[in-house]
């Protein structure tokens, strides 16, 4: 039996795997003493609501990724369900209305369409990857392809603008104000409702031990019983209700929409998951490591804007990040092995 570590000797063996992690947070304490309004309370709500929004991306590629598969469609339908809320959800009286003759819709029938299209969608993307046995990687980079034509179609290609003022309110809104606390952004609330269940979900539930059967070992978990097929099928089909609430608060949080809103997203949740200790070699992966990875990736881009980085910079950080990440990765599964 393995001897019981104390909490000193946890936190340096966290250390010494996540050594991403422990960089970014000593870079983001020299910006603590080195960097005007850095720690401050505006810089920290706009971290908390990116990190939120692209959290909720992130735990729908989680599954996938846990399950040895990805999603490279993410982005675009985060994208095609921002451009369809925002489309429903303009104002009546909007002179740039996409279609002038549309009644008024309600924000929650609005919301009950993205989520049935982003399950539709995903589900799309489990039954080519388990039925059809089109590799991951392929299956969903055309639907990625196929989602950003109908996000144009649906579009004109045209920015959309002049949302109801009840829907950017409340989504952009603050719970649990009082005269001294300025009150939680709904963004946050809404993360941590997503992590509690995710959580139970990945931790107490058939769906979450099938899941990482399946990553373990997909003949195994196969023989055992486990209906493989149809345990992908829903993976994906949750990974699409995931961007599509995302794609709807994100529309909201912006102010407007194009078909162009989510490019590249589903790297940065690729990335944070790997971060967070969401193995590529499949089977592994927590809910709190992805929340921590996706934190981490999003400091990076405040650390390095704070630094006054040429912002072209930027792209390459990141870049390396996800390239040192699964190679981290990639290198404590071959030690296992």
């Amino acid at each position: 039996m393995k001897a019981k570590q104390s909490i000193p000797q946890k936190i340096i063996a966290y250390m010494k795997a996540n050594p991403i992690v422990v960089a970014m947070v000593a870079v983001a304490v020299y910006c603590c003493f080195t960097v005007d309004n850095f720690f401050s309370m505006a810089n920290f709500n706009n971290l908390a609501s990116n990190t939120a929004v692209r959290f909720l991306i992130a735990l729908g590629v989680s599954g996938c990724l846990i399950t040895k598969g990805t999603d490279l469609s993410a982005g675009r339908q985060v994208g095609l369900a921002a451009c369809i809320s925002g489309v429903l959800l303009q104002r009546a009286d909007y002179t740039g209305r996409l279609f002038p003759n549309m009644p008024e819709m309600n924000m929650w029938v609005v919301l009950l369409i993205v989520l049935a299209l982003g399950c539709v969608i995903g589900m799309i993307n489990g039954i080519i990857i388990s039925i059809l046995n089109v590799p991951p990687f392929i299956a969903t980079l055309g639907t990625q392809t196929i989602v950003y034509g109908c996000a144009l179609i649906f579009t004109n290609a045209q920015p959309i603008g002049g949302f109801q003022k009840a829907y950017t309110s409340f989504i952009n809104g603050k719970l649990f104000k009082t005269e001294g606390f300025q009150g939680i952004p709904l963004y946050l609330i809404v993360a941590v409702i997503f992590f509690v269940i995710f959580w139970f979900v990945y931790n107490k539930t058939t769906y979450g031990k099938y899941m990482y059967a399946i990553g373990g070992n997909e003949n195994a978990a196969e023989v055992s019983g486990v209906n493989t097929r149809k345990s992908k099928i829903l993976i994906y089909t949750v990974a699409g209700f995931m961007y599509a609430f995302a794609g709807y608060l994100l529309a909201a949080k912006a102010g407007g929409a194009s078909s162009g809103l989510g490019n590249g997203y589903e790297l940065e949740a690729i990335a944070g998951c790997t971060i967070g200790g969401v193995s590529t070699t499949g089977g592994i992966g927590t809910v709190g490591g992805i929340l921590i990875g996706v934190l981490v990736f999003e400091m990076l881009k405040v650390v390095l804007q704070f630094l006054q980085v040429n912002p072209y910079y930027n792209y390459i950080a990141q870049g390396l990040v996800i390239v040192i990440a699964v190679a981290l990765d990639i290198r404590k599964y071959v030690k296992k092995k």
